[in-house]
């Protein structure tokens, strides 16, 4: 069978929604050839590099891949794919280069090369994220074992907002929390929560592709009896009191419910946020501000910026 590689040649900011469109477009998974791959692994001394050749990666911004097959809607849907990418611009989104090729690849020469490059990350000091097809024992009693398929069009959750969000967790949940996971994608924050600790997780996406995600993910770590998926525009119509809220979506996003967050956490209770880069930090820090939030910590790690709060 014949597969068009597309390839977009964007910022780091554009790779979460380029990744979205890509997968709406209907893509099943998407590779990210980012040049800080060739050495961030090695300055925050988590995981391992395999077999990445210098040449594959951009001089700048981020290559966004994915796989179509070649049929007689191709066309369309890459004219389609280019105009959602287009209107990204319109929320402040900046798409560097912006440039889109295509080429033909055999199903054969990518559809089991690519699982090699996907071994098992420690990402916080008592997460190892596995993907399903890797044999791995755990190295201590309290370590924490996530199982992903990064088949699942989310990727391994090893991106830099995903593992800030589930280091934040792993600090400040509290056993027995009941969490509320906002923007949940793949689930792996909600799966990550359980394993944590919290009795229970409500987790929402506006795509309803991101629940059955979550949901898939519960039950391949055995945790779907305390997470519970639906289809849902961030937190309105909820009325359930959290006492922690996760986020990791785009800033753009976080600003526009600071206030309901702020109304659903109980006194005490933190709000971690993720998916802020440098530009936007300070106009999400006034948002929680505003809404009634003081300020615990800002981390970051490469360009992203994670912003925990309090109520």
């Amino acid at each position: 069978m014949k597969w068009s590689e597309v390839c977009i040649h964007t910022t780091n900011e554009a790779v979460e929604p380029v990744s979205n469109i890509l997968h709406e477009a209907g893509a099943s998974g998407v590779v990210i050839e980012d040049p800080q791959d060739m050495e961030k692994e090695r300055r925050a001394g988590f995981g391992e590099l395999y077999d990445l050749d210098p040449d594959d990666y951009p001089s700048e911004g981020v290559y966004v891949k994915a796989y179509l097959p070649v049929n007689s809607f191709l066309s369309e849907t890459i004219d389609a794919v280019k105009q959602s990418i287009n209107s990204l611009a319109e929320y402040d989104i900046q798409l560097g280069k912006n440039k889109v090729t295509l080429s033909e690849v055999n199903e054969e020469d990518w559809a089991n090369e690519w699982k090699k490059y996907y071994k098992p990350v420690k990402v916080s000091d008592k997460v190892t994220i596995i993907p399903t097809w890797e044999e791995y024992d755990p190295v201590s009693s309290d370590e924490v074992i996530i199982e992903m398929d990064p088949g699942m069009a989310f990727g391994t959750g090893t991106h830099p907002t995903t593992v800030l969000s589930i280091q934040a967790i792993e600090r400040f949940l509290n056993e027995g929390d009941l969490v509320l996971d906002v923007g949940a994608g793949s689930g792996i924050l909600s799966v990550a929560s359980v394993l944590l600790g919290a009795s229970k997780v409500l987790a929402y996406d506006l795509d309803e592709i991101a629940v059955s995600s979550t949901e898939n993910n519960a039950r391949l770590n055995q945790v779907e009896d305390r997470i519970n998926a639906r289809q849902n525009d961030l937190l309105n119509g909820v009325d359930v009191k959290a006492d922690l809220i996760v986020s990791n979506i785009l800033a753009e996003i976080i600003v526009r419910f600071t206030e309901d967050a702020y109304k659903l956490l109980k006194p005490g209770g933190y709000f971690i946020t993720s998916g802020i880069i440098q530009g936007k930090k300070e106009h999400v820090k006034q948002s929680l501000k505003n809404a009634g939030f003081e300020i615990v910590e800002v981390n970051q790690m490469e360009d992203w910026i994670s912003i925990i709060a309090t109520k």
